[in-house]
């Protein structure tokens, strides 16, 4: 196991060295966030970024994410042209000697909540998802400012995307995902760069748009498209596991002896009614997530890849990106760690 953070750059209001003063951390898992999604990355500005991270005493091993255009998932326009610039970003970041490139196939938005600053019951805040409040919310009047969305896109933009995306149903984006896939994964085995979906979040359906990485028959189907270790996961214990649908513990037991797991985001969440939950603490117990059980799963599956602490809650009076504060993801950093070093100890591995 490889304990890594996730750092927004040098804007980031969480430092390097704020990171590097963690127990037991290694890797930053970071991006470059000023080029067009579809765009070639440089080698300069991949290296630049090396050189930043590398200086400050950590490693530079993971990027999250190097965003899909929605002309590949749509399967229109400038398709085939951005995935050959998404091909040599890869082989960029392989000569960088990058490990796991993370990303997600989910129409138009990221990781989408209601709340972005829930009161929790301690006095922290918390990301949470509340249907009820979903089902009210129209992405097309403009008044819409949730994480997980590219702001950039205009009223007119995402009336055009969504027209776009009535045309394409569930096994539509399925056949662009394959499509996808066939291409860039040959490009991945040659540069030893894993390639590591993240499933959807929440994992169903919004605002009318398909979701298909969402259960453990759609991650079987998603594998076997090609079927090649560089094919993997990113497996988010908080994005599956707010379906109560997903057995969190023996999805990672499954995907790990299948050393298809390369990326793994630790979080827990409070299950709070039907599609409804909210982000919690990391231990076990203030959620409804059996922490010890999925890193019980990835130890005796001899898991060498990456984790990270997922979302964190805001503590302390700290205020910044939400869910990616310091305090609370470095507590959840110390929490994985101590769960990692018990196993260690406890079974006795040589």
């Amino acid at each position: 196991m490889k304990l890594s953070f996730r750092w927004y750059g040098l804007d980031d209001p969480v430092t390097l060295q704020n990171i590097r003063q963690i127990p037991t951390m290694e890797s930053i898992v970071t991006a470059i966030y000023d080029v067009p999604v579809g765009e070639v990355w440089e080698m300069e500005k991949i290296n630049d970024l090396k050189q930043v991270v590398e200086d400050s005493g950590l490693k530079f091993d993971v990027i999250e994410s190097v965003p899909v255009h929605e002309d590949i998932k749509l399967g229109i326009g400038k398709r085939d042209e951005y995935i050959e610039n998404y091909k040599t970003n890869i082989r960029n970041l392989g000569k960088a000697g990058i490990e796991v490139i993370c990303y997600n196939f989910m129409p138009v938005f990221d990781w989408t909540r209601s709340e972005l600053n829930k009161e929790l019951e301690d006095g922290s805040t918390a990301l949470v998802y509340y249907q009820d409040e979903v089902d009210k919310m129209d992405p097309l009047k403009g008044e819409l400012s949730l994480p997980g969305w590219d702001s950039s896109y205009t009223k007119e933009d995402l009336e055009e995307l969504f027209a776009e995306y009535k045309k394409v149903d569930k096994e539509k984006l399925w056949e662009n995902l394959e499509y996808f896939l066939k291409e860039i994964i040959p490009v991945a085995e040659e540069s030893g760069v894993k390639m590591a979906i993240h499933p959807d979040d929440p994992p169903w359906s919004i605002f009318g748009l398909p979701r298909i990485i969402t259960t453990e028959e759609n991650i079987d189907r998603f594998l076997k498209i090609v079927d090649s270790e560089y094919n993997g996961l990113t497996l988010c214990t908080g994005s599956l596991g707010s379906g109560s649908f997903n057995d969190i513990p023996a999805m990672v037991d499954k995907y790990a002896a299948m050393n298809r797991i390369h990326f793994m985001h630790i979080r827990n969440i409070k299950l709070t009614g039907e599609r409804s939950f909210e982000e919690t603490a990391h231990p076990s117990s203030y959620g409804s997530l059996d922490i010890v059980k999925i890193m019980e799963a990835l130890y005796k599956n001899d898991f060498d890849g990456y984790i990270r602490p997922d979302h964190g809650r805001m503590i302390w009076d700290e205020t910044g990106r939400p869910g990616y504060g310091l305090y609370d993801r470095a507590l959840g950093s110390t929490y994985i760690a101590g769960i990692w070093e018990t196993l260690e100890k406890t079974y006795n591995k040589e």
